[in-house]
């Protein structure tokens, strides 16, 4: 009997998955710093207005409408190396994108402020640029690693598994980079509550993201020594008008933009707590150790689910997993805003809502990228796009855009609030001010959430039975593809 071409082109190893697991972790350990560190350091060491911030990263994500889609065109027309298609790349810009992360926490707090802001623009464009060279390839190997839909469920829990461990320096960073501040004197400074004062030191900051970046490097290597290319890739021929024509197809391919929009949403989600728990807890709870904890406690589920999330969606769905799981974790925090409104806001109890919540996203974290390799291989079948690197950067940019949208909401609040960088004193905030500030660390995931579940459940069309016949319809069409 003969073998199918899924069939061929399939069977990882468990070498393969730890080391597509290891990109992630790669890629998170830096991306990760602006997730949990960057914006306190910009507001806070080199007193930078959030209003300058949010403008920052809006310019940098209308670079990156312009730059991704050029950057996968030029990788799926690219020849193939003796290394593989996408693989090859890793070892190119591993040294540079850790370079670029480092050069973003260089303390240029003496130079005049409109120094200090081009500084700050024209680094964090940078590392977004060579992020792209590295992050486009690396997503685009989940294509050819294997063909089988069940074993890129495999790999995308190992992905997430990765981007888990690969998160956690930062957080840490984001927990103890600070120093107590002192007067004139050399006096510790106290608050209304007496308790020491504490302000991010910039020395501390550097050094652990250097120390962070370094190790980025070592993990990229590590994925490009453990992975296996096994299905067959070709660049495309250079073809005047091939880039719209591609932009186009994604733009109308339903599966595509569903996951696109969701994954984008639910990212913002993500970030927006990692980033805005660092002046939660520094101001409203005064608990700057414990900042790292409600990502923890987030991720603390995906320690057990990772065993049966692969196992859970290929019996039940993939999109019925994750939609429902979301949904939990948006009712929850909506319950956390209710109970605001009766005074209670325990910090203690906004973490165990936080672990609980981490339940119902760890499905979603752990197989999103399976559901974009649905939808990629879906269009594929549907209209014969066989252009992966420029899919998966239109999809790069829509979780770029998710980053874009965290960064919006994390400074919003802190502009309605009146929050000043330098002005680091909690009684500087109003007991007004800061109840807002809390009222938006809930309602903002709650919302964002829901709306990842509503896209999810009813826009995005590849149900179980659809993924089953998806399929048999893909396997005739990669036979095609060989011949």
């Amino acid at each position: 009997m003969e073998q199918s071409y899924i069939s061929r082109t399939s069977g990882i190893r468990m070498k393969d998955k730890i080391g597509y697991a290891f990109g992630d972790l790669a890629s998170c350990l830096v991306f990760g710093l602006t997730q949990s560190v960057l914006n306190k350091f910009y507001t806070d060491v080199l007193e930078i207005s959030v209003l300058s911030v949010m403008i920052m990263t809006i310019i940098a994500r209308v670079w990156d409408a312009i730059n991704d889609p050029i950057w996968g065109r030029l990788i799926d027309r690219a020849p193939v190396h003796a290394d593989g298609r996408y693989r090859h790349w890793l070892k190119i810009f591993a040294a540079p994108v850790a370079i670029a992360a480092i050069l973003m926490f260089f303390n240029v707090k003496g130079f005049a402020i409109t120094w200090r802001t081009v500084w700050i623009y024209f680094t964090y464009i940078l590392f977004g640029m060579l992020y792209t060279c590295i992050n486009i390839p690396y997503g685009s190997m989940a294509q050819v690693i294997t063909s089988s839909d069940k074993e890129r469920s495999s790999l995308s829990v190992f992905r997430s598994i990765g981007s888990t461990f690969g998160a956690m320096p930062a957080m840490v960073l984001a927990s103890f980079c600070y120093v107590a501040m002192v007067d004139e004197s050399g006096n510790k400074i106290l608050d209304a509550n007496g308790k020491v004062m504490k302000v991010m030191d910039p020395t501390i900051t550097i050094i652990g993201v250097t120390i962070i970046a370094v190790l980025s490097v070592v993990f990229y290597f590590l994925c490009y020594g453990w992975s296996k290319e096994r299905v067959a890739s070709h660049p495309d021929p250079k073809t005047k008008g091939q880039t719209w024509k591609v932009v186009k197809t994604l733009l109308k391919s339903r599966p595509f933009m569903a996951v696109s929009v969701a994954s984008m949403l639910f990212l913002a989600a993500q970030m927006f707590g990692q980033g805005y728990n660092a002046y939660l807890f520094d101001k409203f709870f005064n608990k700057q150790g414990l900042t790292m904890l409600p990502t923890v406690f987030q991720y603390l589920p995906v320690a057990v689910i990772m065993f049966f999330a692969t196992k859970m969606g290929n019996r039940f769905g993939r999109r019925e997993v994750c939609s429902y799981g979301v949904l939990a974790a948006a009712v929850f925090y909506l319950a956390l805003f209710v109970l605001a409104l009766f005074g209670v806001t325990n910090v203690w109890l906004y973490l165990a809502a936080n672990l609980v919540a981490g339940i119902g996203t760890a499905f979603i974290f752990l197989l999103i990228w399976a559901l974009a390799s649905d939808a990629i291989d879906y269009n594929k079948v549907s209209y014969k796009l066989n252009d992966d690197a420029t899919s998966y950067a239109f999809y790069s940019f829509m979780r770029k855009l998710g980053q874009t949208v965290a960064t919006i909401l994390i400074n919003v609040p802190l502009l309605i609030i009146g929050y000043n960088g330098s002005q680091l004193k909690t009684e500087g905030l109003t007991p007004d001010a800061l109840k807002t500030m809390y009222n938006y660390s809930v309602m903002i995931p709650a919302v964002l959430f829901l709306l990842v579940f509503i896209i999810l459940r009813f826009v995005y069309p590849l149900s179980k039975s659809r993924i089953d016949e998806l399929q048999v319809e893909k396997e005739e069409y990669l036979k095609e593809q060989d011949a």
